[in-house]
């Protein structure tokens, strides 16, 4: 190809469209109810949830039966990370996109509290969309969790019911710290990988979406097993905690839903203000205004 025939073929090529932030969402959303695409979602969220809690609370009443039958047996907590991990990949790859916007943002794919308040935050959700979320997550846990107890009755009474506690030699300080740290690293990559303007760079990127959210659940679980069981999911806890509905699950349970949330909180201001440069434009917008003034 010689030299001209390059430029002509340069000056054709369609110019890359500059990239804009898509506004923020509105911050009550009432309009949202009157749209299918919000009921769809949330009946997403709630089967997707139920789904979660099945495999998961029955992936850890399988190896704790297991494991006491006969010593080291049974998936392990490497085992038990997996699954968590491995079906929020899954989940997420199947239901990110439910509503036809962005994946994991108002579409759908969240199943977790925490992510969804986050995310709100971040002002990618309303309030409306926000708490239906919320509440669609924590009926869909409860009858995952329901399933469960249902298909495995008595090794799930006798084994805890999969419920988050405290371990034995953490304090409660220890742990609601390893719930922030767990939440902030989960909500912090949701926000990455889901970065609109990202996205609209490299185009591979949401394929690949799912996986990075995936191995986030997975890892923070290798992590916080030992300490909490890790909770970072505070439908997930409540789901274990109302079925096995006994002291200890409930003894510490406000742990499960303020470390998720303050995490969510900060991953959202951390990834607005810092990583997507928020704190240094409004900076340099202040520092223009004033010197424009003198």
């Amino acid at each position: 190809m010689s030299k001209d025939d390059l430029t002509v073929e340069t000056a054709e090529a369609p110019a890359k469209a500059p990239y804009s932030d898509p506004p923020p969402a509105p911050l009550l959303g009432t309009s949202e109810l009157g749209k299918w695409s919000l009921y769809r979602a949330l009946i997403a969220e709630f089967m997707a949830t139920l789904i979660f809690l099945y495999v998961s609370v029955a992936t850890v009443i399988g190896y704790k039966s297991q494991s006491t039958g006969q010593a080291c047996t049974g998936v392990g907590f490497l085992g038990v990370a997996w699954a968590f991990g491995a079906t929020i990949f899954v989940l997420v790859y199947c239901i990110g996109g439910v509503s036809g916007t962005s994946i994991c943002v108002s579409a759908g794919g969240h199943i977790n509290p925490a992510v969804t308040f986050g995310l709100f935050i971040g002002r990618k959700l309303s309030l409306v969309r926000t708490v239906l979320y919320i509440v669609a997550q924590c009926l869909g846990a409860i009858c995952g969790a329901g399933i469960v107890k249902g298909i495995m009755k008595h090794p799930y009474n006798s084994l805890g019911g999969g419920a988050n506690t405290v371990a034995e030699g953490y304090s409660i300080g220890g742990a609601l710290a390893a719930e922030i740290v767990g939440t902030f690293i989960l909500v912090h990559t949701v926000f990455s990988a889901t970065d609109p303007k990202r996205t609209a760079r490299d185009s591979f990127i949401p394929v690949l979406v799912p996986l990075p959210i995936g191995f986030a659940v997975f890892i923070v679980h290798l992590a916080t097993i030992p300490i909490t069981g890790t909770g970072i999911n505070p439908a997930r806890s409540l789901g274990a905690a109302v079925l096995y509905n006994q002291h200890e699950a409930w003894k510490d349970h406000w742990i499960f839903w303020v470390g998720p949330l303050i995490g969510a909180f900060v991953a959202a201001v951390y990834h607005k203000l810092v990583l997507r440069g928020e704190a240094a434009k409004a900076l340099g917008s202040f520092r223009g205004t004033s010197a424009s003034t003198v």
